[in-house]
């Protein structure tokens, strides 16, 4: 997936006094992100028993057949996400997550349009994710099938979790 992506530019969510969201790649070693991915990775261990934690850390984000992205506003980074490619066209969705503090402003949904977005770029027959089961995850949940992703089985890399929900969204039916 060696493509050169440029900046995305994204309105912010209802609060109208806040700068754009600008959504640019990055290298999950940078500061700014790794900030990020601690906070995420953290999380994550306290909704999930270990063995079901399957977030990259910045290792697992800075390789090639991952595209890492921050999202930015006001000059702070406040929401990341990433592209990991699987066999074929297939692509899975990675550490999405956004700052506390910055949830309910369209951050999320400003990364996932930013994602899917250059998933078509590359041409992706379709995009997989795993998320959690618990409540914790329902607003992640309700995000992606507002989106038209359907739950599957398992998919590439993953065995059977009850602390796992898989889901599947079909790209060249996607609008």
């Amino acid at each position: 997936m060696a493509t050169t992506l440029r900046p995305t530019v994204v309105p912010s969510g209802p609060t109208e006094a806040k700068t754009p969201f600008v959504i640019r790649p990055a290298r999950a070693s940078d500061p700014e992100a790794m900030a990020l991915i601690a906070l995420h990775t953290g999380q994550m261990a306290e909704q999930s028993p270990e063995e079901s934690c399957h977030s990259l850390d910045s290792t697992g984000l800075d390789t090639l057949d991952v595209q890492f992205f921050l999202l930015w506003q006001d000059g702070r980074a406040i929401a990341m996400g990433a592209l990991k490619a699987l066999s074929g066209d297939a692509f899975e969705l990675k550490s999405m997550h956004t700052r506390q503090d910055a949830r309910g402003c369209g951050a999320g949904r400003a990364m996932l349009d930013h994602l899917l977005a250059q998933a078509r770029h590359v041409n992706a027959g379709a995009i997989y994710l795993e998320t959690g089961s618990t409540d914790d995850f329902l607003p992640a949940r309700r995000l992606y099938e507002s989106y038209g992703f359907v739950e599957v089985p398992l998919f590439e890399g993953y065995g059977p979790d009850v602390w796992s929900v898989f889901m599947r969204l079909e790209m060249h039916s996607a609008a």
